[in-house]
């Protein structure tokens, strides 16, 4: 499948921005499972300072300020042909070794809820339990935008019963380290019904005997197929975010983000929010 993806975000400032330094995981790499055939990212109101490939492997851009600004405009887009591998990544590869994706992190540190979710899920084999544990989450948490914010962890999404994509993730990344399994958050794209969306996808993989990493997303109970495509990876949101860094001089701002994805051919609209 060729996707043709369009993510664009905005930020307006009450106040004239001093100084920001931001980074960007907003380019896909050729890995299994995808063919980046076509990308670009532009940036309006900040200049690019370096590109580098990251510890996790992945591509992040630096851009900064250090003008008045009151706006940054932030557009990435381009094409990518995917395959559906069921889910299979496959073979741990990079810097970081494997042992690292067993560390907890503040808002993936389980508590009695992921424990127990984590005892419940049950089955023959490795696999087996982590679809187990992708159903109870996916049944246990209902998804609901508005609810949790950036810095929800797991614990606490899961005693809410309610967040989005970057919640489950959590979870089920919590669940699986706490049996004893490598597991990391994946952030990109996945096709939808409705090509206008107004937040990235996330999800999440264990790495498994005999398979390597494996792809689960608690939010739609599926592995990842030929719709989805991989930005970034990490311990957490926070490794694998699209847009981090730093603004310094001013109280307060507004976000917009707006981003289709669709077959490539198909006409597109873009909707903010």
């Amino acid at each position: 499948m060729r996707l043709k993806i369009s993510h664009t975000t905005e930020y307006h400032y009450d106040d004239p921005v001093q100084y920001s330094l931001q980074r960007l995981r907003l380019t896909p790499k050729t890995q299994p499972g995808q063919i980046v055939r076509d990308w670009k990212t532009t940036v309006h109101g900040a200049r690019l300072e370096a590109g580098y490939t990251d510890h996790f492997g992945n591509h992040v851009d630096l851009v900064s300020t250090n003008a008045e600004q009151v706006a940054i405009r932030i557009v990435a887009e381009g094409e990518v042909e995917t395959e559906d591998r069921a889910g299979v990544f496959g073979p741990h590869q990079g810097f970081v070794p494997l042992w690292l994706y067993l560390r907890e992190t503040p808002l993936t540190r389980p508590g009695k809820l992921v424990r127990d979710l984590a005892k419940s899920a049950s089955g023959e084999n490795e696999l087996a339990r982590m679809h187990a544990l992708m159903a109870a989450i996916h049944e246990t948490v209902a998804y609901k935008p508005g609810e949790t914010a950036s810095d929800t962890t797991a614990e606490q999404a899961l005693e809410r019963k309610q967040g989005v994509c970057q919640d489950h993730a959590h979870i089920f990344i919590s669940a699986a380290r706490h049996l004893g399994l490598p597991a990391r958050y994946v952030s990109g794209y996945l096709l939808m019904e409705t090509p206008e969306q107004t937040a990235s996808h996330a999800w999440a993989e264990v790495h498994l005997q005999g398979l390597g990493w494996v792809g689960f997303d608690a939010a739609n109970k599926i592995c990842p197929d030929a719709r989805y495509v991989r930005l970034s990876s990490g311990l957490d949101y926070k490794d694998a975010a699209p847009v981090s860094g730093m603004v310094v001089g001013t109280a307060a701002e507004t976000m917009s983000v707006a981003i289709t994805v669709a077959p490539a051919g198909q006409s597109q609209s873009q909707s903010q929010s």
